[in-house]
């Protein structure tokens, strides 16, 4: 039974599944935009929020733990700078999912995950 866990496993190892994930945080950040599947865009919503507030809440050790989790520093600048000013009035609900449909290869589910 799967009682009170969270999150999806997205048929990957631990380590894959976390770095693909990282990845693509860091890709929506620089771009503001990622195309992906919609199991993934859910997961990577999750996660791009809390960086988010935490580039809001400003502070070295903030920063500090966002940049344990991103993978470029220009991205970590860009999130304190420029993406936390912007939402300094806005109570989470950084981000949009659309959906767009199945895929044609496989029939997966598609959505595009966009900053709000």
């Amino acid at each position: 039974m799967r009682h009170r866990i969270a999150g999806r496993k997205l048929s990957r190892p631990t380590g894959h599944r976390m770095s693909m994930l990282r990845t693509a945080v860091t890709d929506l950040l620089r771009y503001e935009s990622v195309r992906t599947t919609e199991p993934k865009a859910k997961e990577i919503r999750k996660l791009a929020e809390k960086v988010i507030t935490r580039g809001k809440r400003g502070g070295l050790h903030q920063r500090r733990l966002a940049s344990a989790f991103l993978t470029d520093k220009i991205v970590l600048k860009k999130v304190f700078d420029e993406l936390g000013p912007r939402y300094k009035s806005r109570d989470g609900g950084y981000t949009r999912i659309v959906k767009l449909g199945p895929r044609k290869g496989d029939s997966a589910e598609m959505a595009i995950l966009e900053l709000v």
